[in-house]
């Protein structure tokens, strides 16, 4: 059911969405910048943007996985079959022999244009001249080639507003696994999970295998989604058949706290009701003594006026990380921008570089480490840490440390800890982590 709600809420998308039109790039913007001296002393006009911003009304893509047979294909024909008649152009091809076209358009490119031109932008704008969906099937990397060009490529079909839909036999963590320069190919995998809804087509069949939602714990931004992303969640981390859903108060030192949704050992709450008014640590820590899994809704992008916010948001995912507690959210923003924005990023960036040089450089690098700071919530923190954002280096190491921890919260293995999900751990498992999250919460106390 989850999965065909997961379709249907993407086909409604559809029918209002507008795909911009395609503008290709100049070639003279695809060469590389002249290291001459000529070069250097007469050409200081800015180049022109290479990459354009992803489109804010993009809709998320899909990214069916599962095992031979589970019916991703057939899935994917239909929802390819049944698009709605506002998409003008689509376009439905298996992925090998997309990227081996792919690779003889970049080919023709260079001979034409020189070793050095950078081509992928310009296929890219090619590619989304024939489809405002594309739709592969069969997605997977095992080419190095592919690896070093596939996450520009996404992302500059992105950019030109293409929404991807997509099948696979691997989870995308489980993309090009041991391949040659592999670390180069994570910002592939984090563009995938942060811009497709990843879903689970395996049918739970083992007892100890409960139906758990087809897509990862975060999710942005507010749209048709997210409500249903959020009920789903706390259906499977609550016990609604047993349990129905309630308001309850817990009480810290005399004082009560509100939680208004109550299922089993999860909370659910909006980010207003937990963070927006006057909360501590020690209420925190009661909650997680009270419950195991956290649904929290609307949270918002917050800039540096709302640092407080920010601050008691932080101070929140650290009780849920070291209490081992699950965090299910719904952000307006990527989980990289929760603290500060794009525009802040920039701003302080071309600061530091005017402090240290002296004189301000054009927008084209701050747009690349923007670029690069969205790969990957682990990627570029030296840069972030050492930014004139942050008001001091507590506030960098926390801001850094709550990335982190999302991160890892939101992995497979965090998720079906002490759920008796895993292959291995059943009802054992399950027992030991309950043992170790008592423990965790006596030495709190």
């Amino acid at each position: 059911l989850g999965i065909i709600e997961s379709l249907q809420h993407l086909h409604d998308e559809l029918r209002s969405y507008n795909a911009p039109p395609t503008v290709h790039p100049t070639i003279e913007s695809l060469k590389p910048e002249s290291k001459s001296m000529f070069g250097r002393l007469f050409g200081n006009t800015p180049k022109e943007q290479k990459l354009k911003e992803i489109p804010d009304n993009l809709p998320r893509g899909l990214y069916l996985y599962g095992d031979v047979g589970s019916g991703k294909t057939m899935l994917m024909d239909l929802f390819y079959e049944t698009l709605p008649s506002s998409v003008h152009s689509k376009t439905r091809i298996h992925f090998h022999n997309f990227m081996q076209d792919v690779h003889k358009r970049l080919h023709k490119m260079k001979l034409e244009h020189g070793n050095d031109i950078d081509a992928v932008p310009f296929v890219a704008a090619d590619i989304a001249e024939k489809g405002n969906v594309l739709c592969f099937d069969e997605f997977q990397c095992t080419d190095v080639a592919d690896a070093m060009i596939l996450r520009r490529l996404l992302e500059a079909l992105m950019s030109h507003g293409v929404v991807l839909v997509t099948t696979s036999n691997r989870h995308p963590d489980d993309l090009y696994k041991n391949g040659i320069q592999r670390d180069s190919f994570i910002p592939c995998i984090n563009l995938l999970k942060n811009r497709l809804h990843v879903i689970n087509l395996d049918s739970p069949t083992d007892y100890r295998k409960i139906p758990r939602p087809p897509s990862g714990v975060y999710h942005a931004p507010l749209d048709k989604h997210a409500h249903s992303h959020a009920e789903k969640w706390f259906r499977f981390l609550g016990d609604p058949h047993q349990d129905q859903p309630r308001a309850e108060t817990q009480r810290v030192w005399g004082r009560e706290i509100h939680v208004p949704k109550v299922s089993g050992r999860a909370a659910m709450f909006t980010f207003d009701e937990l963070i927006g008014r006057p909360t501590s640590a020690a209420d925190y820590i009661e909650l997680m003594r009270s419950y195991d899994a956290f649904v929290v809704t609307n949270v918002p992008g917050m800039t540096y006026r709302e640092r407080d916010l920010a601050r008691r948001f932080i101070t929140f995912i650290d009780a849920v990380y070291e209490s081992r507690a699950k965090l299910v959210l719904t952000t307006a923003v990527p989980l990289t921008q929760l603290f500060l924005s794009k525009e802040e990023v920039k701003e302080s960036v071309q600061r530091d570089k005017e402090d240290k040089k002296g004189q301000a450089e054009d927008g084209h690098d701050i747009d690349d480490t923007m670029r690069n700071l969205m790969d990957d919530l682990g990627m570029n923190m030296k840069m972030l840490k050492s930014s004139s954002i942050f008001s001091g280096d507590e506030e960098r190491f926390a801001f850094a440390r709550a990335l982190s921890r999302l991160s890892e919260m939101g992995s497979r293995e965090w998720v079906e800890r002490g759920m008796g999900l895993e292959k291995d751990g059943g009802k054992q498992e399950k027992d030991s982590w309950q043992r170790v999250r008592s423990r965790q919460m006596e030495d709190s106390m």
